[in-house]
């Protein structure tokens, strides 16, 4: 936490209070589209990805592991329902804390607001980036810069979801991936 903005002992002694453990296992749904969950979660252990449902199609539209904070962005900032699904891709240990705590430490305490702060330009810009790439580079590029940016989603999650998160199909992505590998063994 304190790489990210400094905070107080008081405050991460008040954040840490105010958490509570909870576990997932692979494939739950830990927010889903249409519902208010009323927390937010802070990733220990384990794998999750956000995704779309639109006719019937998943769309992924990030992932999560260690380290990340997973919750319904249109709950916690405009009071509404999910308009996305975050489901655990692994088995996921997490800590649980109530949209309404995590408002009241945000009014409460400037340094917990500036570290949550931080987290969402970081977050924002690295999503700008992916979207710029999504539009502008070709596919083995686009994957390129996914592998760079994600190597451990690239490690530990399934072809298809990536493929999505990246808009190919998972037959394109296994091609790319095979001549990486033809690449890093020096097979032709």
């Amino acid at each position: 936490m304190q790489r990210v903005w400094p905070m107080s002992e008081a405050t991460i002694a008040t954040l840490m209070s105010r958490l509570h453990p909870c576990s997932f296992a692979k494939r739950d749904i830990i927010v889903s589209d249409g519902t208010k969950c009323a927390h937010a979660y802070f990733i220990e252990k384990g794998l999750t990805r956000s995704f779309w449902l639109v006719d019937g199609e998943e769309y992924t539209t990030s992932f999560s592991c260690e380290g990340a904070i997973v919750f319904s962005m249109d709950e916690v900032y405009y009071g509404r329902t999910s308009q996305e699904y975050v489901q655990a891709i692994e088995p996921i240990k997490a800590y649980a804390i109530t949209i309404d705590d995590l408002h009241q430490l945000l009014a409460q305490h400037l340094d917990f607001a500036n570290w949550w702060a931080r987290i969402h330009q970081d977050e924002y810009r690295r999503i700008h980036q992916s979207h710029k790439e999504r539009l502008t580079l070709p596919a083995a590029e686009r994957y390129e810069a996914f592998r760079q940016q994600f190597p451990e989603v690239c490690r530990r999650a399934n072809l298809g979801y990536i493929a999505s998160y990246l808009g190919i199909t998972p037959s394109t992505l296994s091609r790319l991936r095979g001549r990486e590998s033809q690449r890093r063994t020096g097979s032709s």
